[in-house]
Order: structure tokens, then C-alpha cells, then sequence
């Protein structure tokens, strides 16, 4: 425990802060229960209705069954099948499109703010979890750091008593051939 705090005191208090900040945060969310529904459930009607029509208008059935429609109108009142009721210049047809995209583009920008919105929070809680990640890897790096420095002074300490003992023994071995070798 007493490393844990001499770790954390190397590093500057903003970044403990922050660290411990987002440690609460964690714990707060992983003490909210399931029970609480997801974002999805709790969308108001408008927003699920906005979602709905951005979802249909964006797609590609969408716009084939438009273009069939739009061609079938044309070629109908080109050919004369409905006898003056929206001759050439496609006044009604004109008509109706400025409405659909006058009520469309609002409801589809409003989709879009609350998916901007829901991204902007996604990116704000990826962006605290990558701070969080980077300081706890900080940490762990001045961990090993420590224990290098460690493992270096016994290593150290190891190589200086083994050169004593060898020195000791070199030494002893030749006051023994000093005496040994003298002769009588």
C-alpha cells in the first residue's frame, strides 16, 4: 500500500485528481442497477417519430418508391390519363414535393441534433476513459520502473559481494601457493 501512495505522489495532483474522479465515476455507474431502461426506452414521442421518419426517408426503398411515384404522376399527366388535372409545368406535383421536404427536413435535423448529441457524449466518455487509460499505464510504468531500479541495486549489491568473495578467495589461494611452494 505504502508504494501505491509513493507512485501516486510522483505524478502531479491534477492528474490524481482526475484519476480518482474517474474512478468514482466508475463505481457510480457500476452501482446504477439494471433496472434503469435504456436511453432508447425513455425517447419521447416526438424523437421516436423524428427517428422513424429519418430512418424511411434514408433509405433506398424510400427513394426508389418515390421516383416510381414521381414517374408514374409525370407520365400520367403527360399522356393525358388524368385530363387536366396537373398539366406540364407540374404545379401540384411542385406543390407537394415543397411540402414533404418543408416537414421533412426539420423532422430529420432533429434526428440528427439527438444522434449529435448522443455521439458528443460518446466521445467525451471515450476521451475520459483513454485519460484514464494513459495515467493508469503511467502509473504501471513507474511501477516496473521502481522495480527495475530495485532488481538493479540487488543485482548491484550481488556483483560487489560475489567480486569480494572472489577477490577473498584469489587472495587466500595465493598466500596458500606462497607457503606451499616454499621449499624447506
Amino acid at each position: 500500500m505504502e508504494e501505491k501512495v509513493e507512485d501516486q505522489d510522483d505524478m502531479e495532483q491534477a492528474e490524481h485528481d482526475l484519476l480518482a474522479d474517474l474512478r468514482r465515476a466508475r463505481r457510480s455507474l457500476r452501482l446504477q442497477g439494471m433496472d434503469q431502461p435504456p436511453a432508447v426506452a425513455r425517447l419521447t414521442l416526438g424523437q421516436r417519430i423524428a427517428d422513424a421518419v429519418a430512418t424511411v426517408m434514408g433509405s433506398w426503398s424510400f427513394i426508389i418508391v418515390q421516383s416510381a411515384i414521381l414517374f408514374v404522376w409525370i407520365t400520367a399527366n403527360l399522356i393525358g390519363a388524368m385530363r387536366g388535372w396537373d398539366p406540364y409545368p407540374f404545379i401540384l406535383l411542385n406543390l407537394a414535393l415543397s411540402f414533404q421536404a418543408a416537414y421533412a427536413a426539420p423532422v430529420i435535423m432533429m434526428s440528427q441534433n439527438r444522434q449529435q448529441d448522443i455521439d458528443r457524449k460518446a466521445a467525451e466518455n471515450d476521451y475520459r476513459i483513454n485519460v484514464k487509460a494513459e495515467l493508469e499505464i503511467e502509473l504501471l510504468h513507474e511501477k516496473i520502473d521502481q522495480l527495475r531500479e530495485r532488481e538493479v541495486l540487488k543485482l548491484t549489491e550481488a556483483v560487489r559481494t560475489l567480486t569480494e568473495l572472489l577477490e577473498q578467495s584469489t587472495s587466500g589461494a595465493r598466500e596458500s601457493d606462497a607457503e606451499g611452494g616454499r621449499p624447506s
